[in-house]
């Protein structure tokens, strides 16, 4: 058996390709951005070839810097940006629609309409999710709805849904899979999360029909062989990027969490075999699913961390890169007071406010581009705060530590800041490469690469851990200043 897993890290600014070893470690990867499309306020879409393409790219790119061949490659897995909505011909594979991403807001009338007919119980009943333009479902019904001759064809058999990892799984597989694992699947607004299958009196009522939809399996699984490199490599791990961070953060046990900080930030508490009801507008959701045994999780989004500064990159050219913040920020006036509420799309928990837009407040004639880019990180500290709060009001709460991930860990001001504003204790793992190590876990779990969830537990190691150093008074009068700025946009 060979020691190296391929993991496909589909994300929603960019597709990653890593190789990793037995141990957890990564050893050769590439990374490809592709073009954000906004067609009108609100809405968010990516060509779906640009998805497809990217990710081809990268995994020749690690093959040829590797000079490993498919035949050295012990399995793959797939990890993706979640209920990103894909509909295409089964037989060529042609998209009929770019993919709506996960952060469009193009139905929010439409799941308005459903919550003012009193349905959203019913689908958090079922799903453990909210009536929100987020999830799959109303973008499903939108393209069967508004796109020419699509529900026709979908009713006809002629076409198939997934969201990203099957759209992947298919092209990879060469049309052979149509497959999805729970932990997706649990983001459509039409799984059932208790009895573990699509529902009925759902797809009914987003009058969706089922022929368009895929398989689904464990999180750990043989979902199927690609021959597109060479030889035959099985893919045998899926996991929703959320998801797999937490797999890869090793949070196994109920109680831990983690957050995850790229575009959007992702906070997740395991609660084990307890699908647990939020009353404060938190999400219940399948962690991952092993041996048919789910656990769960409870999990806060928030819709725009890492993208607001990629705004000021691209948008208002205050910076000339991301990493640029990180040194800025340390020299912006401590004493500043501007909020920014970065509501590009909307608000997401606890808000859950689709109509809401940002905001930036508390200017004065000294605030400069440092301010500026300092109060866009203070959001993501503020917003995690927020997931917290709604965590503990539930009776949810983690234990005082924190696993962070993803590209904005890196970022030490950042952190720091991190521990400051939410009184935790935040612990970085010694790879942040945790997203597509989990999806590398999971495809190894299944070919007995590793032995167990304890086996990967103890290849987690702490890079460092980060201690609050304000006083807790201080913090709390800055978060209140947030949730003003918060409450200056909010509609709902």
């Amino acid at each position: 058996m060979t020691d190296y897993i391929l993991s496909i890290d589909q994300g929603t600014t960019s597709s990653r390709a890593i190789i990793f070893n037995r141990q957890g470690q990564a050893l050769w990867q590439a990374q490809q951005e592709f073009e954000q499309l906004f067609p009108a306020d609100g809405w968010v879409e990516h060509r779906a070839a640009d998805i497809w393409q990217s990710v081809l790219s990268v995994c020749r790119e690690v093959f040829e810097q590797s000079q490993l061949s498919a035949v050295d490659i012990n399995s793959i897995g797939i990890t993706n940006q979640r209920e990103t909505t894909l509909v295409w011909d089964k037989v060529t594979g042609e998209p009929v629609y770019n993919a709506i991403v996960w952060q469009d807001r193009r139905t929010a009338e439409y799941c308005e309409q459903l919550k003012q007919e009193g349905f959203e119980e019913t689908v958090s009943a079922k799903t453990g999710l909210l009536l929100d333009p987020y999830f799959s479902a109303s973008k499903l019904a939108w393209i069967l709805d508004n796109v020419d001759g699509v529900r026709a064809r979908a009713e006809a058999g002629e076409l198939l849904f997934g969201t990203v990892d099957s759209y992947l799984l298919w092209q990879l597989s060469e049309g052979r899979s149509h497959r999805t694992d729970a932990s997706n699947a649990s983001r459509t607004l039409l799984f059932n999360i208790h009895e573990q299958c699509w529902d009925e009196a759902l797809l009914t009522r987003f009058n969706i029909p089922r022929v368009l939809l895929p398989e689904v399996c464990d999180s750990s699984a043989h979902y199927g062989d690609t021959r597109l490199f060479g030889a035959p490599i099985a893919i045998t791990g899926v996991a929703g990027d959320q998801q797999a961070a937490l797999i890869g953060q090793a949070c196994f046990a109920p109680g831990m969490a983690k957050s995850t900080y790229g575009t959007g930030c992702f906070l997740m508490l395991n609660t084990g075999d307890q699908a647990l009801r939020s009353r404060n507008r938190l999400l219940t959701t399948v962690a991952y699913r092993l041996n048919g045994k789910v656990c769960y999780a409870a999990e806060g989004s928030i819709f725009i961390a890492g993208a607001a500064i990629q705004w000021l990159r691209d948008g208002l050219k205050l910076l000339d890169n991301a990493a640029q913040s990180e040194t800025l920020a340390r020299t912006a006036n401590p004493n500043s007071q501007v909020y920014f509420v970065p509501a590009f799309t909307g608000l997401g928990a606890p808000y859950w406010d689709p109509h809401a837009r940002g905001a930036i407040s508390g200017i004065t004639r000294d605030t400069g581009i440092a301010e500026m880019v300092a109060a866009a990180l203070h959001a993501v500290c503020y917003q995690t705060r927020d997931l917290l709060e709604a965590m503990s009001a539930d009776g949810a709460s983690p234990a005082n530590t924190l696993r962070i991930d993803g590209g904005m860990s890196s970022n030490e001001w950042l952190v720091q800041k991190l521990a400051d504003l939410t009184g935790m204790t935040v612990d970085r793992p010694a790879s942040i490469e945790t997203t597509a190590l989990g999806a590398a876990y999971l495809a190894g779990l299944h070919t007995g690469l590793f032995k167990s969830l304890e086996e990967i537990g103890e290849l987690w190691h702490c890079h460092d851990s980060k201690q609050p150093k304000v006083d807790p008074q201080q913090s709390h009068e800055q978060y209140r200043g947030w949730l003003d700025a918060v409450e200056r946009v909010r509609t709902v």
